[in-house]
């Protein structure tokens, strides 16, 4: 599944894209994108404006989750997805899981 703010919608139906460069350097100034955009299609790039406002927070993401950024970690997520392999994701380490993390106390 892939949110967004206002909608949940299949990961594998979604559009990742990269913003096209401006054909003129001051429509990059313009208030309205230069580019089309259909329902579906998702700008990676966007996500630091909206997600990554405190400077401590940007840093460690950037330093180690700029892949998130890129349309390419997207479109190979979905790949993956299609080929029958759902990714885990946990936002920690191995060894802070609490599965291993209390497994003396447990076992």
């Amino acid at each position: 599944m892939f949110y967004d703010y206002d909608e949940i919608e299949y990961m594998t139906d979604m559009n990742f894209r990269a913003i096209p460069p401006a054909p003129y350097e001051e429509m990059e100034l313009s208030g309205e994108p230069w580019y089309s955009a259909g329902p579906m299609d998702v700008f990676p790039e966007e996500f630091a404006t909206f997600l990554l406002g405190v400077p401590r927070v940007r840093k460690a993401f950037m330093k180690y989750h700029r892949d998130l950024l890129a349309p390419k970690f997207w479109q190979q997520t979905q790949q993956r997805i299609r080929d029958g392999y759902v990714e885990d994701f946990f936002p920690y380490p191995e060894e802070m899981r609490f599965c291993n993390l209390f497994r003396s106390a447990t076992g």
